[in-house]
């Protein structure tokens, strides 16, 4: 069973988004760790029905070393981003981990990603799953 670990902080509204489609396509084809840089951004995921869920660096730190994917937003990976909640540590571990990386592009931290088309959230969410399943389905 492929374990995807889904970060988030602040409120964790986007992550909570991301957990829930993912548990609609996939159902229990696959393990959901929700991992919050706060305990709202946990809950809020954990009420999208991820399997399990932890909170801050070191939940961060050491489930990147089990996953199979990583999804977030693009900030997941930006040292010092969502306000501060996410620590140089954590962009570290999720960029050394093995896991593959599905980061949406938004610019909420003052960061342009050039040659990549805006669209609205639920598009974005959309895509995630395309990789996910194209993934799951083709190197079971």
């Amino acid at each position: 069973m492929k374990r995807i670990v889904v970060i988030d902080g602040q409120g964790g509204g986007i992550g909570s988004l991301i957990v829930k489609r993912l548990r609609e396509e996939f159902v229990d084809k696959v393990e959901i760790i929700a991992l919050g840089t706060n305990s709202t951004a946990t809950t809020a995921m954990m009420k999208s029905k991820a399997n399990k869920g932890a909170t801050g660096e070191n939940a961060i730190i050491l489930n990147s070393k089990t996953a199979d994917f990583i999804i977030g937003p693009l900030s997941i990976v930006l040292p010092n981003a969502m306000l501060g909640e996410l620590t140089p540590k954590i962009a570290e571990a999720i960029i050394e981990s093995d896991a593959k990386k599905i980061l949406l592009s938004l610019n909420q931290e003052r960061v342009d990603i050039i040659g990549i088309e805006k669209e609205p959230l639920p598009h974005l969410i959309e895509k995630i799953i395309e990789a996910v399943r194209h993934e799951v389905v083709h190197k079971l």
